[in-house]
This record gives structure tokens, sequence and C-alpha cells, in this order.
């Protein structure tokens, strides 16, 4: 366990050195705050539901961003290859640079919480739907950073890594409204893998195990992808 919380700090670390930490936080909480006032200022309810839908359409967007230069410039730069031969086995170091980033994305999400405090002071706003947001954006959030860990394994080049995780959630996201068109067992199954559905259940205060399951076997599939394209690499060195 010390080694993955080693390589997660050297993560966070990494991101709050540059200007893409403070870029992507601060763009996160402009457009949520936009969102949250319009949402307030039209709909005059204490309702988090649209905010969380915001969330989730960010969140789609900048899971890419923030994942895209976990491996793939570890591999640009060489410094991949150091990792490969210290003694830190191939799961923690996939394990650690996807808790450095879910730290990041925990980090956003923190902050947002500011929105519902101010409901709660003048308003009466569900509390099972701000849990259960909060929980799918938080269960969403790691799922797709996976996901894009996953994709930056594939590669060296940090834009194509974000291309190939967002591709990937996008074939999730469109399982949605594919599975309407297929019908039957094929719909029900391809509609189970669209991750909209199992999201939006969460918003409403349901706090499902299918749902859960979803979301984490997603996560542990991506990170046994990742950590099997690590140990390939390992093994043509």
């Amino acid at each position: 366990m010390g080694n993955v919380l080693a390589v997660a700090r050297r993560e966070l670390n990494a991101y709050f050195v540059s200007t893409l930490a403070y870029l992507v936080v601060a763009g996160f909480l402009v457009i949520t705050g936009l969102f949250f006032y319009l949402n307030l200022t039209f709909s005059r309810s204490a309702n988090m539901r649209p905010l969380f839908s915001t969330i989730y359409t960010i969140l789609l967007l900048l899971a890419p961003v923030i994942s895209m230069r976990l491996l793939a410039e570890e591999s640009r730069s060489g410094t991949i290859e150091l990792l490969l031969t210290a003694p830190v086995r191939d799961a923690e170091i996939v394990l650690g640079k996807f808790l450095g980033s879910l730290g990041l994305l925990g980090a956003m999400l923190v902050l947002t919480l500011a929105y519902p405090l101010m409901l709660a002071l003048w308003g009466s706003p569900d509390r099972g739907v701000i849990i259960g947001g909060y929980v799918g954006c938080l269960l969403f959030g790691g799922a797709s950073v996976a996901i894009g860990l996953f994709a930056s394994s594939l590669t060296q080049n940090q834009i194509v890594a974000a291309v190939l995780s967002f591709a990937m959630l996008l074939t999730l996201w469109v399982a949605d409204g594919l599975s309407t068109v297929l019908g039957g067992v094929a719909g029900r199954v391809v509609g189970y893998l669209g991750l909209f559905n199992h999201f939006n259940d969460l918003t409403k205060g349901v706090i499902d195990t299918k749902d859960l399951v979803y979301f984490l076997s997603l996560i542990v599939a991506a990170l046994f992808l990742t950590s099997r394209s690590l140990a390939a690499r390992r093994w043509k060195a």
C-alpha cells in the first residue's frame, strides 16, 4: 500500500506543479457555478439534479484531459522505464495513478459542496438526491478516469490518448439510446452497459446495488486492462 500511496502523491504533485490542474478546476467551477445560478434563477426550486446532469456532461469531457498524460507522457519522456524497473508492481503503479487522478476529481467535487449548502440555507433540498448525486458523480468520474488511464497506456501521444478515452466513453454513453433501437434481450444488455441510466438512477436518491456494481466493475475492468498493458510493455522491454 505504501508504493500505491507514493505513486498517488507523485501524480497529485505533478498536477499541481503545472497549470493544467488549476485551469481544469477553475473551468469546472465556473461552468458548474453558472449552471447552478441559472437553474436556481429560472426554476426557483432547491433541486440539485440539473446540476448533477451538468457535472456528468463536464466530466465526460474533462476526464480524458485529466487522464491523458498519466502513462502516455511517461512513455514519451522515457520515465516509464524507471517505473517499470523500480521495485513496484504493475498493479501498484496503475492503482497509484488512478488514485492520484481520482484525488484531483474528488477535490473538484468537494468544492461544489458550497452549492447544496447554499440551498440548505434558503430552502429544503432532498438530502437523498444530494447524497446519491455525489456518489454517482464520484463513481462516474472514477470510471471515466480508469478508462482514460487505459487509453493512456496504449499510446505515447497525449492527444491520441484523450481521443481514445473520449471515444470509449462516448460509446458507453450512446449505448443508452441504442438500447431503445435494438429492443428485446439485446437492447436490455446494451442498455445495461450505458453510462447515463446508471448515473441518472443515483441522482434520484436511489442507491441501487446494480448501479454500484456497474461502476465498480467498469473501474476494475479498466484498471485490469491497464495493468495487462503495462505488463506487455515490461515483457517487450
